[in-house]
């Protein structure tokens, strides 16, 4: 997988946001796996203050100390679900994309081991599970989601996998991974028909 991830990602320009928001950074994190990658995700915690009972990337809020958005990335992983930061290779970043919260969030795309086992921060993560991506590019998505975000309208997929549902800023960021990699050519401009 992670050959795959180089080769694909190497020449991938991502869309910088020119907004002087806050930063975060996020992992978007695959396993090293080439029979069968998976992408990893959270549940965040229902007692958080932002984004509760959400399915989210690992990652969060740059601290002053942080040298950069991928160490942010980094540290965020570690704090979240107790994936060391040398057990993770940052292939690339992805393009930038807006929370409804203000919060300017950079992901980056990382290889992890297949078995690295995770242990959730219980204060911020409920759960933490492994999709597939061969269940992202059969497309069997929910449902669509028209979002709405400075006059503009995108399409965002909902995937349910399980209990789980992955939509919002997590499917948008998702997308962005599956055209870069895959090119599914999921056009979240246009409603899907």
């Amino acid at each position: 997988m992670r050959d795959l991830l180089v080769q694909r990602l190497t020449g991938y320009a991502p869309r910088k946001l020119d907004l002087d928001y806050p930063e975060a950074g996020i992992l978007v994190p695959v396993t090293d796996d080439p029979g069968n990658p998976e992408m990893i995700f959270t549940l965040r915690s229902a007692n958080l203050s932002t984004h509760r009972g959400q399915v989210a990337y690992p990652g969060g809020r740059r601290d002053p100390g942080d040298a950069s958005l991928a160490a942010t990335a980094l540290r965020e992983t570690h704090e979240e679900i107790g994936l060391p930061p040398d057990q993770v290779e940052i292939i690339a970043p992805l393009s930038q994309v807006m929370s409804r919260y203000g919060i300017l969030v950079s992901p980056y795309v990382g290889v992890v081991p297949e078995g690295h086992p995770l242990d959730p921060n219980p204060d911020e993560i409920e759960s933490v599970f492994r999709v597939p991506l061969s269940f992202f590019l059969e497309d069997r998505r929910e449902r669509t989601d028209a979002l709405h975000f400075q006059n503009h309208t995108i399409h965002v997929p909902c995937y349910r996998w399980e209990r789980y549902q992955i939509w919002g800023l997590s499917a948008v960021v998702l997308v962005d991974f599956l055209n870069a990699v895959y090119d599914t050519g999921i056009d979240l401009l246009e409603p899907r028909t």
